[in-house]
This record gives structure tokens, sequence and C-alpha cells, in this order.
């Protein structure tokens, strides 16, 4: 069952996510979901994220995918991290003016220190596009809320 996931970082001084905060103008502004053991979002891309010729640029592809695998250590680990590693493949081109693009992360391996993401960006059509891994450095809840910022489970799903 799929439910939205509050962002809880709103009213934090500082916070400018070019990922998540819906105030950067230059920023993605994602909205994600839970479905299952998925986190998500759907993202209408704008023209000006092209690389050439109304391809998604690759760059911000991975942004996404990182976005995504992110979220799903705060919302599926109860916790916080930070990217350690990355590895994405392009499988098709991703186009800017074809509609909504689903960026999807499970979370696949996890240890005291360090959690695997899997990443999946798909196309209007729900073809996939490209295909992430990505290695999370990630904390014990009360490190990732002093340092991180992290504010804890139920801050992300309010009743």
């Amino acid at each position: 069952m799929r439910r939205i996931i509050s962002n809880p970082f709103l009213e934090l001084v500082g916070y400018n996510c070019f990922g998540c905060a819906p105030h950067n103008r230059h920023g993605l502004g994602m909205v994600f979901f839970e479905d299952g053991d998925l986190v998500g979002a759907e993202w209408d891309p704008e023209g000006h994220f092209q690389g050439y010729g109304d391809v998604l640029h690759g760059g911000i592809a991975a942004t996404l995918m990182d976005e995504v695998a992110g979220w799903a250590v705060f919302v599926k680990l109860a916790t916080a991290g930070l990217t350690m590693e990355m590895l994405v493949k392009y499988l098709q081109p991703a186009y800017v003016n074809r509609g909504i693009l689903t960026i999807t992360a499970r979370v696949e391996e996890r240890s005291a220190k360090a959690a695997r993401i899997e990443t999946r960006l798909c196309d209007n059509d729900g073809q996939v596009c490209s295909e992430g891994s990505f290695l999370y450095r990630i904390y014990p809840e009360s490190v990732a809320r002093k340092k991180l910022n992290y504010p804890g489970i139920d801050a992300f799903f309010p009743e």
C-alpha cells in the first residue's frame, strides 16, 4: 500500500537540499512515497535538466537515484547516512519531455555501519532507464539525530 512520506526538514534552519527542498528554486523538489519494501518518488522533469536532445542529464539521473536511496535510509532503516559509493548504469535515455519519471529504492543489504541500496529510474511507460547501486555509511539513530538532524522515524509519518 502506497503512502506519502512527510518531509520533516521543512522547518529546519538552513535546509536547502537540492534534491528535496521544495523552496530551492534550482532544485529537484522531490516528494517521496513508501510502497511495501520500496521508497520512491514520481518526478516530472523540466527542460533545463536536459543534457542534450531532450535527454535527461546523466548527473541529474544519478542525483535522483541517490536522493531516493537516502530517503530509503531515513524510512526503512530509521536513521540517516551519507553516500560512500555509487554505481550507475544507464540502460536507455530518459527524456525531459515525455512525462513523469518514477524512481525507486530498496535496501538490499545492511550491516551495523553500512547499507547497500538498489535503485531504478523508469520512464513514463515503465521502462527502466537507469539502475543504481549505492553504498551508504549509516549511523546509530542517536548519532544521526545529533550530527545529521535526523528527526526520528515518526516525523516521516505523522498521524
